[in-house]
């Protein structure tokens, strides 16, 4: 590869990069040199499970790591006990070091799914952090301002909404600064909700007499509805841990613009593959067809080559008219944007009589959504799809959720 295409391909998807002269610089110096860049993304396991949305900075870093530098993947478990307060109202509530300790476990097994353990320097902030101290928090601290801290969106909107701040929120961006220090970081990637604590990054490294750090920022991924941050709350999200079924569902279950934003962001596809399956449609290819070789990858990806076809076949299997009940149901109904609740979807869908029924079938284990069975009576759909539901052995109803005001 060329290093002008090598340049293309650690840039794919990414948002901004700070400064842009400065990565090019760093990239053709190593590249002449012979010298990897290290390359860090921080991860506070704040919960057990990782979505498609948590993999985008995991994509960028297997990038670097194909280029030849070092990936180096931090696990904040001493940052996870406070909290990032990025984009919060509120103070986070912290969690303890053994819940943090148990979440990194989890993730650990999870990242390896898309980087090479090979080629992946796994560290812990605590390894530097509960060495620093009082007297070095303290040194810390004074290298910024609360002037400076209250320039963020999120804490200059709390305040002025006059919402409490904690003091140890505004160590937060300081601390996650400090691992640059502490790893001598080259690069550091993260969401663009991060771009305040990735510069602090760059400020605490030239304090401290080393080359500041070049950032790259990740567009935030939307979710299966194609407006709101993907995320397990409002139910939009498709897990790295899902069955494979599941997520081949879920991949199809998205619009076909919204698929070409996943094929930039998620597909380890070549960009020129990308535009010939583009060229494809335009000349009369099925979207559909574009759309399932992207639910092949992904599945592939986390459960093994071979996993896609088969959940291909099976998607294929399940929705085809003759696999269902003829006398299907087949039902619109309106949603708010953030999601419905799926008691409320069951109870007009006429598959329960009330909302409390149809909590009582979830704990049942009576209900199935897309053929799996569902036990969290919070389950939200999200508008936008379609849904296969399913109580019991012979009640099923087919309903198209769509967004309040839509046509």
């Amino acid at each position: 590869m060329s290093f002008d295409a090598s340049i293309a391909e650690l840039t794919r998807g990414s948002d901004e990069i700070l400064p842009a002269k400065e990565f090019e610089t760093r990239l053709r110096e190593a590249n002449d040199k012979g010298l990897r860049l290290r390359v860090k993304a921080g991860f506070d396991p704040t919960a057990k499970d990782l979505h498609l949305g948590h993999t985008l900075l995991l994509n960028k870093m297997r990038a670097f790591q194909e280029a030849g530098h070092e990936a180096i993947f931090l696990i904040g478990d001493f940052t996870g006990m406070i909290g990032d307060p990025t984009g919060k109202n509120e103070t986070r509530k912290p969690l303890t070091r053994d819940d943090v300790l148990a979440n990194a476990e989890t993730y650990k097994e999870q990242v390896f799914k898309i980087l090479d353990p090979e080629k992946t320097t796994i560290a812990f902030n605590s390894q530097w952090l509960d060495q620093l101290g009082a007297e070095g928090m303290i040194r810390l601290a004074a290298q910024h301002t609360v002037a400076r801290m209250l320039e963020r969106d999120d804490f200059s909107k709390r305040y002025a909404a006059q919402q409490p701040i904690a003091v140890h929120e505004f160590l937060y961006p300081l601390l996650q600064g400090y691992d640059s220090v502490a790893l001598k970081a080259d690069v550091e990637l993260g969401g663009t909700d991060q771009k305040f604590n990735l510069l602090m990054g760059r400020h605490l490294q030239a304090a401290h007499g080393q080359r500041p750090q070049v950032i790259m920022t990740s567009p935030i991924l939307e979710g299966l509805d194609g407006i709101n941050k993907m995320s397990k709350s409002l139910g939009n999200y498709i897990g790295v841990a899902d069955a494979p079924r599941e997520m081949f569902g879920k991949v199809m279950s998205i619009s076909d613009s919204l698929m070409w934003r996943y094929f930039e962001l998620l597909s380890f596809r070549p960009l020129s593959d990308i535009e010939a399956c583009k060229r494809s449609i335009a000349e009369g290819a099925n979207p559909r067809d574009i759309k399932m070789s992207l639910g092949v990858e992904l599945v592939d990806r986390f459960h093994g080559v071979g996993a896609g076809a088969n959940a291909r076949e099976q998607f294929a299997a399940q929705f085809s008219r003759g696999a269902l009940p003829e006398n299907i149901q087949e039902i619109v109904i309106a949603s708010p944007a953030v999601g419905l609740a799926l008691v409320r979807v069951l109870k007009e869908a006429g598959l329960a009589s009330s909302t409390s029924e149809a909590g009582r079938l979830i704990d049942q284990r009576a209900v199935r959504v897309e053929q799996q069975k569902v036990e969290d009576r919070a389950l939200a759909l999200m508008p936008g799809q379609k849904y296969l539901l399913q109580v019991g052995a012979r009640r099923f109803a087919y309903v198209d959720l769509r967004a309040e005001n839509a046509p």
